[in-house]
């Protein structure tokens, strides 16, 4: 009966193994491979030392530092969101998450293309203020690149933490009441600590997309809002140089892992530490 289970698991878990060899194991092979070769196949680590050049180090820094600042806005909004959702009635709360789910049946491209007219010098938003004589230029700017990094990732902070808050015992926000909390005591030592795990996957989900994206800087942010995703692109595509932009891959795949690592790091500290604090 043992054996029989045991050859069921493996069969049902066999698509999944396959899966993920042929779309995660083998391109990653093939990332490290072509970033120590050259176009004759030669091992060399010319690649990884041309991103020490001051430019490659710049553009990796600006793509860190606008996903981190994409990804703290989010998460002051969405948190504040997820909760006051958490509050409503089961109805509301269907036709919430709805409404912030709406946007995501669009493809990203789309979504980045329409915020791009809305913004734009002669766009939506400064036509309905010409009138008044004002005028928002935030197109082709760093700010413009964040605010496409909100708009298109926001549902990916929400969510997990309002499945994470939807779901906490409502007892234990009556049991901080009765000890004395104010709303704003049981907000940050109760609810946020309990809500850790949404968060950390909120901001995963949300820092990971955000600092290699390569349509949102190179539709909203011009020539001074060029990131790292941008540089990966037009190796593979505009130059055809694979081997450089396997080697930049490979470095962001690190910086990613690394970030990651540290964001878990940190949530299991505190987990250790107890979490709540009354």
């Amino acid at each position: 009966m043992n054996k029989r289970s045991s050859l069921l698991q493996r069969f049902v878990a066999a698509p999944y193994v396959v899966w993920s060899v042929l779309f995660i194991v083998i391109p990653l092979i093939m990332v490290i491979y072509y970033s120590f070769t050259n176009g004759d196949g030669d091992f060399t680590l010319s690649n990884i030392y041309t991103l020490l050049e001051p430019e490659y180090i710049t553009l990796f820094l600006r793509s860190i530092a606008y996903a981190f600042i994409a990804t703290i806005i989010c998460f002051i909004l969405a948190f504040p969101l997820a909760y006051f959702i958490a509050q409503t009635s089961p109805r509301t709360q269907k036709t919430a998450m709805m409404l912030i789910m709406l946007p995501m049946w669009t493809n990203l491209v789309i979504r980045t293309f329409s915020l791009s007219n809305i913004i734009a010098d002669e766009g939506v938003i400064n036509t309905i203020l010409a009138p008044i004589g004002l005028q928002i230029n935030i197109i082709d700017s760093p700010y413009a690149v964040i605010l496409g990094m909100v708009y298109n990732y926001l549902p990916f902070m929400a969510l997990p933490i309002y499945t994470v808050i939807s779901k906490l015992d409502k007892h234990v926000i009556e049991a901080a009441q009765d000890l004395g909390c104010n709303k704003r005591t049981v907000l940050s030592k109760v609810v946020l600590p309990l809500s850790k795990s949404g968060i950390v996957s909120g901001i995963t989900m949300v820092f990971v997309p955000a600092i290699s994206t390569f349509y949102i800087s190179a539709k909203l942010g011009g020539t001074d809002g060029r990131l790292i995703g941008q540089e990966i692109e037009s190796a593979f595509m505009s130059s055809a140089d694979k081997n450089f932009g396997s080697s930049i891959s490979l470095v962001l795949m690190i910086l990613i892992m690394i970030s990651i690592a540290i964001m878990n790091k940190f949530s299991d500290d505190d987990e250790k530490g107890g979490g709540m604090i009354l």
